[in-house]
C-alpha cells in the first residue's frame, strides 16, 4: 500500500477549513484576526491577542476559536453539571448537557448520587435501575446532538468506589464500543486508598489492561487543592480531566506553544513571561465575552473566574534543546517553566484585580492576596490545537516518529515528525527513507542499533518510556498547576494488572489528582496507528481543547 506523506500544515489546513473558518475566512490568519478582534477590549489589546496567535505561542480552547465573532459566541471547553436522584432533577441534566453539546462544550457528571439498582424507586414494588442505566440514556443523547455539530459532544461519568454498583459501573466499557460518548472514571478516597479492596483494584486494573478504562480520581487530593473550599466539595471534573470544577462551574483553556521559545537552541524565559501575561489578560476577557448556554453557569462561573492555562509543544521543546523525554533534565525543565507560568499568571491576575476586582468569592478562598481568577493554570490535552499549532500535544512524549492519523470523517494522512524529519537530514541522509520505514513498521527506532544511543533515546516515543517516568513527570507540572494535567500513563504490551495497580498507588503518593492509563494495542479503534498495528492513540470520547 502507498501512503502520500502529508505535512502538518496541510492537516491544520483540512482541520481549519473542517470545524473551525466561519463563511468568508479563506485560513488561519483570518481565524486569528476574527478571534483577537472578538476577544480585546480595545485596539492595544487585539493587536497583542492577534500576535500571539499568529506566531502559534498561544492558542485559545476550540469552542473560543470556533465561537468568538460568530452568532454562538460560547467560549468555553469545560462543564460540569450535578446529578441528583430523582427522573426530574436526572433528566433536567440531561436536558442542560444537550444544550452544553450543541453550544461545543464538554460535561463531567458525578452519578454517585443516584441509588443503585435494585433499590426502591417511586411506588411500592418499584425498583431502581441504577446509575449505570442512566449513563447509557446520557451516552445516546450525546450521539444524536454531535450529529448537529462541527465535532461531537464529550462527557465523563464518575462514580465513588463505595456506591454500591460500582462493580457494573467499571465493567461498564469492558467491551470496545459501548458508551462511545463517555469516558468513566472511579472517584477514591484516602481512607480507600489507604485500605483498599483488592478485589474492586483488581477489577479496574483488569479493565485497564483490557481497555483503558476507567481513569481514576483522588477527590481528597483534588480537595486539599481546592483554591475556593468556601463554596463546597468538589466531586467531578471536565471530560479529559484537567479541570476539576463545582456544580455549574465551567472553564476557558489556553495553552503555550512551549516550542516555539526555543531559539538557536536555548529556551526563552523572556519570551515566555510576556507571552503568560498577554494569555492571562486573553483568557480573563473570554470570561466577560463568553455567551453562557444557562443561568447557573454563568452565575457560577462568574463568582470564581477560573482560567486554564497551560502548555503543548513540550516534548518538541525537549528535542530542541537536546533533551531526552525519560530524564532527569526533562524534569528539570519542566518543573522551571510551569513554575514561572504559574508565578507570572498569578502576578498577572493580581494587577488585573486592582483594575477591576478579585473575583467574587474569594473571601471563601485561600487567596491572601486579591485575583482576579480563583485558579489559573492546567494542563489540557490540546489533540485539535496542537495539530493547528503543528505541536506535539500537552505534556505528552511523541506518540509516534512515522504513523497514520486518521481524522476528519475517516480520512487518512502520513505523518513523518517534522524534527524526526529534519534530524534525520542533518546526520544520516543516505539511509532517511529506511529510517521511517523502520520508524513506521515497528512503531519506534529503538531496534535501529545503528543510530547513535543518545539520537534514540532523544526520539523515543510514549509507550517506550516507563509508567514511572510518565508519572514524574505528570507529578512536576502538577506542582504548579492550580486545576489538573490531563495526560495518558502509556503502557507495553506486556503489562499487567500488578504494574496498573502500582502505578495507582505510585501516582496517589505523588500528589496526583487523577490518572488515565492506555496499554498498547488494547484497542482496535485508533486515530493513530504504525505499520504493526500498534495503536498509539486510542479514540477516546474525551475531545481535547
Amino acid at each position: 500500500m502507498v501512503f502520500i506523506l502529508r505535512s502538518y500544515d496541510e492537516i491544520s489546513g483540512d482541520l481549519l477549513r473542517a470545524r473551525y473558518l466561519l463563511p468568508g475566512e479563506s485560513g488561519y490568519c483570518d481565524m486569528c484576526r476574527r478571534v483577537a478582534g472578538y476577544i480585546g477590549a480595545c485596539d492595544e489589546e487585539k493587536n497583542e491577542f492577534e500576535e500571539i496567535m499568529l506566531s502559534k505561542k498561544f492558542l485559545p480552547n476550540s469552542p473560543t476559536l470556533m465561537n468568538a465573532g460568530s452568532g454562538k459566541g460560547q467560549l468555553s471547553a469545560c462543564f460540569v453539571l450535578p446529578v441528583g436522584d430523582s427522573i426530574r432533577e436526572i433528566f433536567e441534566t440531561l436536558k442542560n448537557s444537550a444544550i452544553i453539546h450543541k453550544s461545543g462544550g464538554g460535561t463531567g457528571f458525578n452519578f454517585s448520587s443516584i441509588r443503585p439498582s435494585g433499590s426502591q424507586a417511586g411506588f411500592p414494588g418499584g425498583k431502581a435501575s441504577g446509575p449505570v442505566s442512566f449513563i447509557k440514556i446520557f451516552d445516546s443523547a450525546t450521539g444524536v446532538i454531535k450529529q448537529g455539530g462541527r465535532r461531537r459532544g464529550a462527557n465523563i461519568g464518575i462514580l465513588d468506589v463505595d456506591h454500591p454498583d460500582i462493580i457494573p459501573f467499571i465493567n461498564s466499557k469492558r467491551a470496545e464500543g459501548r458508551l462511545r460518548n463517555f469516558n468513566i472514571s472511579v472517584m477514591a478516597d484516602d481512607s480507600f486508598m489507604r485500605s483498599p479492596d483488592d478485589g474492586i483494584l483488581e477489577i479496574i486494573a483488569g479493565n485497564i489492561i483490557r481497555n483503558g478504562e476507567p481513569g481514576i480520581l483522588f477527590r481528597d487530593t483534588v480537595n486539599r487543592k481546592n483554591k475556593v473550599p468556601g463554596l463546597g466539595v468538589i466531586d467531578a471534573v471536565n471530560p479529559c480531566g484537567e479541570e476539576p470544577l463545582l456544580p455549574f462551574e465551567s472553564c476557558n483553556l489556553g495553552s503555550l506553544n512551549l516550542s516555539e521559545f526555543v531559539s538557536s537552541g536555548e529556551f526563552r524565559y523572556d519570551l515566555l513571561k510576556k507571552s503568560v501575561r498577554t494569555a492571562v489578560c486573553f483568557l480573563d476577557n473570554v470570561i466577560d465575552k463568553n455567551r453562557y448556554p444557562l443561568k447557573e453557569i454563568e452565575d457560577a462561573t462568574l463568582k470564581t473566574r477560573k482560567i486554564g492555562l497551560g502548555v503543548m509543544g513540550f516534548h518538541d521543546m525537549l528535542i530542541k534543546l537536546g533533551i531526552p523525554y525519560e530524564s532527569p533534565g526533562a524534569l528539570q525543565a519542566a518543573g522551571g517553566i510551569m513554575s514561572l507560568i504559574e508565578s507570572e499568571s498569578v502576578g498577572e491576575s493580581r494587577i488585573i484585580a486592582e483594575e477591576k476586582g478579585a473575583f467574587p468569592a474569594i473571601g471563601g478562598s485561600i487567596w491572601e492576596f486579591p485575583v482576579r481568577n480563583a485558579t489559573t493554570t492546567a494542563i489540557a490535552p490540546t489533540g485539535s490545537i496542537s495539530l493547528i499549532a503543528g505541536c506535539s500535544s500537552g505534556i505528552e512524549p511523541l506518540f509516534g516518529l512515522a504513523y497514520l492519523r486518521r481524522h476528519l470523517a475517516s480520512r487518512e494522512y502520513f505523518i513523518v515528525h517534522p524534527l524526526f524529519s529534519k534530524a534525520l537530514d542533518s546526520g544520516f541522509l543516505k539511509d532517511k527513507s529506511g529510517i521511517i520505514s523502520e520508524a513506521y513498521s515497528k512503531g519506534s527506532i529503538s531496534g535501529l542499533e545503528s543510530l547513535p544511543e543518545d539520537f534514540r533515546a532523544l526520539f523515543k516515543v510514549a509507550d517506550e518510556i516507563g509508567w514511572k517516568a510518565h508519572i514524574d513527570m505528570q507529578a512536576v507540572f502538577q506542582d504548579h498547576v492550580h486545576a489538573a494535567v490531563s495526560k495518558t500513563v502509556m503502557l507495553p504490551e506486556h503489562s499487567g494488572t500488578d504494574d496498573v495497580i502500582d502505578a495507582i498507588y505510585y501516582g496517589w503518593r505523588k500528589g496526583l489528582k487523577g490518572l488515565t492509563f492506555y496499554r498498547n494495542k488494547s484497542r482496535r479503534d485508533a486515530v493513530m496507528t504504525t505499520g504493526d498495528g500498534c495503536v498509539i492513540l486510542p479514540c477516546r470520547s474525551g475531545f481535547c481543547a
